[in-house]
């Protein structure tokens, strides 16, 4: 699966779906500051799953419609890195069929996929 990793997703998160074998672009690395509609164009562009810690985005991808691709959006605060990436990755794998054209919640104890609608 082809995902794009917002600067706010730690690094151990975008590790671990890159040894699980995804390909993950990571904005982080082509630059922090990159404007939040940028980032939806290159995960639209790449035609990749969103994967961001930024409830923003849900107004982004949810209500104006602007990714087609998917977006997950992890919401957990107070654990530690290391099972974050645990959760991210066990997710992934378990709705790897749903995530495509989705806006997904993943907080302790659930993975919420809603499909999206698109225009």
């Amino acid at each position: 699966m082809k995902i794009v990793a917002d600067a706010d997703v730690d690094r151990p998160i975008i590790a671990r779906p890159r040894d699980d074998g995804h390909e993950v672009t990571s904005i982080a690395e082509l630059g922090p500051r990159i404007p939040d509609g940028d980032v939806v164009e290159i995960a639209d562009r790449e035609q990749a799953v969103l994967l961001t810690a930024d409830k923003g985005f849900g107004d982004l991808v949810v209500r104006c419609r602007l990714l087609s691709t998917g977006a997950v959006l992890i919401r957990l605060a107070g654990i530690s890195q290391e099972l974050k990436a645990e959760l991210v990755s066990a997710a992934i794998r378990d709705h790897a069929v749903e995530l495509p054209g989705s806006f997904t919640v993943i907080e302790p104890g659930s993975v919420r996929v809603r499909r999206l609608r698109l225009l």
